[in-house]
């Protein structure tokens, strides 16, 4: 996730896009494979009392016995191989021992693995035991708004048209849609050119083309879209302390249509 305050600046330069071919898009699957499972794995340890150094050390051994490597972890001095961030807070939550779940919690997973020199990237965001009705439905919608911004993902269509499908599911059901932080193109690099913002105009922004990678990752809110980072410099919350959610999928732009990358084999979702 990028910080959407750059993306007026970058939009004015020449952007450097670099697309895969078909041989590297499948090169890809397989890190995009083993992220989706370690997300799985981690979904299904999100249970009350569990936590989040707890999730993270599950996680870097998970990825480094199936031969991969943490792709967070050392990333711009990122110190943990996963994002864990708890109810109001949206991305970039450090693991810690003292961060423990209890029922009714949501919990938002970003984690990678770099296989082969590519990169893999997906988060999800959890619920911990019984939830109330009201964030459940917030689930909900917020995944529904990461799969209209997938379907979107389609050769001749432009950037605006995936944050315009993002931000008309998660508004009309009355939430807030982050905009300080975006989704981005991945490849080798875990963050390439474009952003992705999770907002916009149809027929606007870059035209999409077959070759992109993109990281679709809505960023959704039950109150306000505005944020705060904390004083670690790495923890991000909402202003108003309502919950937040983070959902996403890397996804492969095709003439054929949008093509999911990080996901296991049989599956779309990791729980």
């Amino acid at each position: 996730m990028r910080l959407y305050a750059t993306v007026m600046r970058e939009e004015r330069a020449n952007m450097s896009v670099i697309l895969k071919t078909p041989d590297e898009i499948e090169g890809m699957k397989e890190a995009g494979r083993l992220s989706a499972a370690v997300l799985r794995e981690i979904g299904a340890r999100c249970v009350p009392g569990v936590s989040t150094f707890e999730l993270d050390e599950f996680a870097e051994h998970y990825i480094r016995s199936y031969g991969g490597v943490p792709t967070f972890k050392g990333y711009g001095g990122f110190p943990a191989s996963i994002c864990a961030s708890v109810n109001e807070q949206i991305v970039h939550g450090i693991p810690s021992r003292s961060t423990k779940l209890k029922s009714g919690d949501i919990i938002s997973i970003d984690v990678g693995a770099t296989v082969d020199g590519w990169a893999g990237d997906n988060a999800w965001t959890f619920a911990v035991g019984k939830v109330s009705p009201d964030v459940k439905r917030f689930l909900e919608v917020s995944e529904k708004s990461m799969w209209s911004g997938i379907s979107a993902a389609r050769v001749g269509n432009r950037l605006g048209d995936i944050g315009h499908a993002v931000q008309s599911v998660a508004r009309s059901a009355g939430y807030g849609v982050v905009r300080d932080y975006t989704g981005h193109g991945i490849g080798h690099d875990m963050h390439e050119e474009p952003l992705v913002p999770n907002f916009g105009m149809r027929h606007t922004g870059m035209k999409l083309v077959a070759g992109m990678v993109l990281a679709i990752e809505p960023m959704i809110t039950m109150g306000t879209h505005k944020t705060r980072v904390m004083s670690d410099g790495w923890l991000v919350v909402t202003q108003d302390g309502k919950r937040a959610s983070h959902f996403e999928k890397t996804v492969a732009i095709t003439e054929e249509g949008p093509v999911l990358i990080s996901v296991e084999p049989g599956r779309n979702r990791p729980v």
